[in-house]
């Protein structure tokens, strides 16, 4: 019994790392189990049984007639998402400053060039979505913009809780963008901050753009 629970935990790792490392994104479809069992050296019962396992933990999601897909690239993101399903908006922006912030600080210090390239493409891409009108764009670049700012901080814990979080800002941010708030359509000022490694300016220019969305959620 040790030895085949072995199996699974060693199945199990194989699946998650290839999840969480970003080799199958979230909306992929997982390789059938014949094709697991091989890729993972182990037996289709293994692989059925460490399948179901990440299916419990939120990690993957099985579609009838269709096959298994990644659900999500982070148990902690699923844990998370459950317990603040019904959270009112204005708690989940108090707590988006109270990262974003910490976020922006630490971008305008620790950046690299191609950090400050990717910002200036996001926020190109996000002032071309609001000229546009396209609500789905909108937030897709929205978010894409704030999460490579969180990552440009180079602080791996306060990115993991970032990402922990992404549905929960997901959802926020398309609640924000739904409603007139005097918005720069393309963070400007945010993110020639950031470039121009100005911490202070950064955070509050994150603080001033959430604390309105705080008075009006």
């Amino acid at each position: 019994m040790r030895r085949r629970t072995g199996l699974i935990d060693t199945a199990v790792d194989g699946i998650r790392e290839r999840i969480t490392s970003g080799r199958w994104p979230v909306g992929t479809r997982i390789p059938p189990e014949p094709a697991l069992a091989e890729l993972l050296g182990v037996g289709r019962n293994t692989v059925r049984e460490a399948v179901q396992s990440l299916v419990h933990a939120g990690l993957l999601a099985r579609r009838q007639g269709s096959g298994t897909y990644v659900l999500s690239s982070s148990e902690l993101a699923v844990t998370m998402g459950r317990q603040i399903a019904d959270a009112h908006q204005r708690d989940v922006v108090e707590v988006r400053r109270s990262l974003e912030v910490e976020a922006a600080r630490l971008a305008a210090r620790r950046r690299t060039t191609a950090d400050v390239t990717a910002l200036e493409q996001l926020r190109d891409q996000r002032a071309t979505a609001y000229s546009l009108g396209d609500l789905d764009a909108m937030v897709a670049s929205d978010l894409a913009l704030h999460l490579a700012i969180a990552r440009a901080a180079h602080n791996p814990v306060l990115l993991s809780l970032y990402e922990s979080l992404l549905d929960a800002i997901t959802e926020n941010i398309r609640f924000n963008f739904e409603r007139p708030v005097d918005d720069d359509p393309g963070h400007d000022d945010l993110v020639a901050a950031i470039a121009a490694g100005d911490d202070v300016a950064s955070m509050t220019e994150v603080d001033t753009y959430l604390s309105r969305l705080i008075d009006v959620s």
